[in-house]
């Protein structure tokens, strides 16, 4: 069987409320588009209702399969999803769809061009935000700001939860990862960290330039971010990348893949 063009890669915890809306918007958008496909709900051990749906989808869109994972957080999720994605292109997008899935016109082309990394900006000229609060946009333009100064200079945004990747940048870049692999904790509740910015400090390092995209993204009022405790993760995440670094940590193969239960519901992706 060969391999589909594109996968999409959606971190889920607790995601009842919204799952089934986000991915009758993304099969919407995909059964228009004249290449092969498959969705993994990369979950990260949900409580509620999340794998029921995904189940539930999947009886009518067998290109969809589902990541049981323990709750380790949004970083050790994506990872885990990304290293089950058999696309030629792999894309991970928030569950909420803040940034819309039709956005990825936007990025795809950029494949053809010879880029491999390729990543939706909420900043630049044609970028949008709609109906984020002054304090958020301050909290990201802040965080920006250390990023630059302290790991990689010459990005936007490194937080868009929108991001692009051919299947070998995919591969090298999150195999190289050290932050949330897998020996990450069992961890409580929500938690939102600084991955984005290890995986794109490491896809530099690895030579892949980067393009930044300008994207339209709309802020939703049920966030899971803490703006407290997820920008002090944040912050000790950035130092992290930078002493990885300096003590020469990262090295391709050095760090295993999450522990994952792969389920695939209502058949196989397609092909």
């Amino acid at each position: 069987m060969s391999k589909p063009k594109l996968s999409i890669v959606i971190p889920a915890y607790n995601e009842e409320r919204r799952l089934s809306s986000t991915l009758a918007a993304i099969f919407a958008y995909l059964d228009r588009q004249p290449y092969t496909f498959e969705v993994i709900v990369s979950d990260d051990g949900s409580s509620d209702r999340t794998l029921d749906i995904v189940e539930d989808s999947a009886r009518t869109h067998p290109e969809l399969r589902a990541l049981h994972n323990e709750h380790r957080g949004k970083g050790c999720t994506v990872r885990a999803g990304i290293q089950n994605a058999t696309g030629e292109v792999v894309l991970f997008s928030d569950a909420d769809l803040s940034t819309p899935i039709e956005e990825l016109d936007r990025l795809l082309p950029y494949f053809d061009n010879g880029y491999e990394v390729v990543i939706g900006s909420r900043q630049g000229e044609g970028a949008r935000r709609v109906g984020e609060p002054l304090f958020r946009h301050v909290m990201g333009r802040v965080f920006n700001y250390i990023v630059g100064l302290v790991t990689i200079s010459g990005i936007r945004d490194t937080q868009c939860g929108f991001k692009a990747f051919s299947a070998r940048a995919a591969a090298e870049i999150f195999r190289t990862t050290l932050l949330y692999g897998d020996n990450a904790p069992v961890i409580r509740d929500a938690m939102v960290t600084g991955f984005d910015v290890e995986v794109l400090f490491l896809a530099h390092k690895l030579g892949y330039e980067i393009r930044e995209v300008p994207v339209r993204w709309n802020y939703d009022a049920h966030s899971k971010v803490n703006p407290i405790k997820d920008s002090w993760r944040n912050f000790r995440d950035v130092v992290n990348v930078r002493l990885n670094d300096l003590l020469g940590r990262y090295s391709i193969g050095h760090a295993g893949a999450c522990e994952t239960d792969s389920r695939h519901l209502a058949g196989q992706p397609v092909a």
